[in-house]
């Protein structure tokens, strides 16, 4: 067993999920924990706490101290608001969100045809996640790959000038669906979309566990 494989085993084994595993050059190692989610109807009561981090870290400095891991620094703490999505619990869990996806490969141009103008070369988009949709199910005239277990749906509307007012014949720009299986991600990570109004539509906010900011504690 790996070193990394022990830390994710301990985190779990104290009931915690590891959503992040990061090691810097400079010595730093990063760790990333949250509570486990269940379902809709089991979500965390509460968000990761200092108290839950500075337990992790005496834990995780054991485990490090016998693995013989080389490190100057541990840092072990809660999501951000640009939490990473690595396995399909976290899809499960964000379903609903604004999330930032990358492909390994740019999006290729039989998928950038359908009458919207999408970039062959493009590799990023933002866009709300959602289960994919059957191929008759999506709105006509809307790009999209070939079906996979997931797609963001999005519009591209035009910049505008701050001030200049919206016509109110002005048409929305049409729906953009992407469709992607895990395997074709380089990343994936939810927006980091600030509401300071409250939840909208637009852009649905986290579950809690992620929007409680981030809670750390060190060591060196």
């Amino acid at each position: 067993m790996s070193w990394q494989q022990s830390i994710e085993q301990t985190v779990t084994g104290m009931g915690f999920d590891l959503v992040d595993l990061e090691r810097s050059a400079g010595g730093l190692l990063r760790v990333t924990i949250d509570w486990p989610w269940v379902g809709a109807d089991g979500a965390p009561e509460r968000s990761i706490t200092v108290e839950d981090c500075e337990r992790v870290t005496r834990q995780l400095q054991l485990l490090l101290e016998v693995e013989a891991v080389d490190y100057k620094r541990l840092e072990v703490g809660s999501p951000g608001i640009d939490r990473p999505l690595r396995h399909a619990a976290d899809f499960e869990r964000f379903i609903g969100s604004v999330i930032d996806v990358t492909l390994k490969q740019p999006i290729g141009a039989a998928a950038a045809q359908g009458g919207v103008a999408v970039a062959a070369s493009r590799k990023k988009f933002r866009g709300t996640l959602e289960r994919a949709a059957a191929p008759e199910a999506v709105a006509e005239g809307a790009p999209t790959t070939a079906a996979s277990h997931w797609q963001i749906v999005w519009r591209d509307e035009p910049v505008r000038k701050p001030g200049q007012p919206v016509s109110k014949k002005a048409q929305p720009a049409p729906l953009q669906v992407l469709g992607f299986a895990l395997d074709e991600l380089r990343e994936a990570r939810l927006a980091p979309i600030v509401n300071f109004k409250g939840r909208s539509a637009s852009a649905p906010a986290a579950p809690s566990a992620a929007q409680g900011g981030n809670q750390i504690a060190k060591a060196d």
